[in-house]
């Protein structure tokens, strides 16, 4: 039955593409707009993209049948396949219990899901719906008694991975969400309404859920508002991190650490010198500074300036693309807008459907490779290297 249901959901949905079609058409406007958008003109957002097309592999012959093996062993632990479900702030706006779908997903096939803490669901709400890798995502608290009370819930929540989110300093702008109307806590304005009437799944759904607010953070935002379209309530707690804090942090958790947001090679070896456990190469899929390089074009030096393992994310949109990272370098490659294109496109079966669809495709490329595991792909080659070098 499920063999079926995958080639249904293949023939319709066959890409991350053909989800991303379908999800925009059942999200209202100033949500679709929270999820898809970049920050500036956008240029980030598409320079990952363009980067990722630029990096190709040269096909290899003869090497007869063949089975694929897709899983990878990372921070001590063995994965069925080499990515999982990156964090995403107010998850729960883009569907109703966006956490709760996702976080049974990853736990069924046995991926990480990691969550927000600017969710809209709490640790101690989303717990009983993890796997065993429950990842928590923190954006730095600046007051110590928050900062040590958010990390103790999470611990006693059942979370041993700690994801610090490093590179959102300052709000960022994010005009195009600006411009739908979103406010922060969200608000159904009249012109907001008339996006959600068109929407009737989305809408029924948040009726019988409730409109999402920031969860976790409930206990410690009394009588806080948030400044900006684009700053929730969160910023009014958070500091910008300096190498103290980062220290503090390592010295407090004493599970798995991970930095995440690191662009800059030069931040690496002070990162392993601290005892952080994993860095997480990212642009933040564009959402943070336009002028920032693609994330897949500074992969390749972090990973000559460090022995940590390194995630990847930012621009991924199927098989092809995670073993583009995994060739430059990455341990583990994250997905976050994908996932929740899946969800909101055929509902709860999306995130499974989208786990099928990238592995058959990472299975499909890595057969032209002659590719039996992670460990055979080749070196990646630079397309506009070939084609200026070719005689032809």
């Amino acid at each position: 039955m499920l063999h079926m249901q995958h080639m249904d959901l293949d023939s319709r949905y066959p890409s991350v593409a053909d989800l991303r079609r379908q999800a925009q058409k059942r999200m209202p406007k100033f949500v679709w707009d929270f999820l898809d958008s970049g920050t500036g003109v956008e240029a980030a957002k598409s320079r990952n993209r363009d980067a990722l097309d630029q990096i190709g592999f040269l096909p290899s012959i003869l090497h007869g049948p063949q089975t694929v093996d897709l899983s990878t062993q990372f921070l001590d632990q063995t994965y069925p396949v080499p990515f999982g479900m990156a964090p995403v702030g107010m998850s729960g706006l883009m569907w109703p219990d966006a956490e709760g779908h996702l976080a049974r997903a990853a736990a069924r096939v046995g991926v990480p899901y990691t969550l927000s803490c600017v969710a809209s669901q709490t640790p101690e709400e989303l717990a009983p719906h993890l796997g065993a890798q429950l990842w928590f995502q923190f954006y730095p608290p600046k007051d110590p008694d928050i900062r040590r009370d958010l990390l103790d819930r999470a611990r006693a929540a059942g979370f041993g991975t700690l994801v610090l989110t490093v590179d959102v300093p300052v709000a960022s702008r994010r005009e195009r969400q600006t411009r739908s109307g979103l406010t922060q806590p969200p608000r159904l304005t009249p012109r907001l309404m008339a996006q959600v009437l068109a929407r009737p799944a989305w809408g029924l759904g948040m009726a019988r859920k409730g409109m999402p607010r920031i969860r976790t953070l409930d206990k410690y935002t009394d009588n806080l508002i948030a400044r900006s379209a684009t700053e929730h309530v969160g910023y009014l707690l958070r500091t910008s991190p300096d190498m103290e804090y980062a220290k503090w942090l390592r010295d407090y958790w004493d599970g798995p650490l991970i930095v995440k947001g690191v662009l800059r090679a030069e931040d690496a070896p002070a990162l392993e010198a601290m005892g952080m456990d994993a860095i997480w190469v990212s642009n933040h899929a564009g959402r943070q500074f336009d002028g920032a390089p693609a994330s897949i074009e500074v992969l390749p030096a972090i990973r000559a300036a460090t022995r940590l393992p390194l995630i990847f994310d930012s621009g991924i949109e199927g098989g092809l693309d995670i073993l583009r990272a995994i060739g430059l370098g990455a341990d583990f490659v994250m997905l976050g807008r994908a996932f929740h294109y899946a969800l909101a496109a055929i509902g709860p079966a999306g995130p499974a459907h989208l786990i099928h669809m990238l592995s058959q495709d990472m299975i499909a490329n890595m057969g032209q490779l002659g590719a039996r595991t992670l460990a055979d792909l080749p070196d990646p080659i630079t397309l506009n290297d070939l084609t200026a070098n070719s005689q032809f």
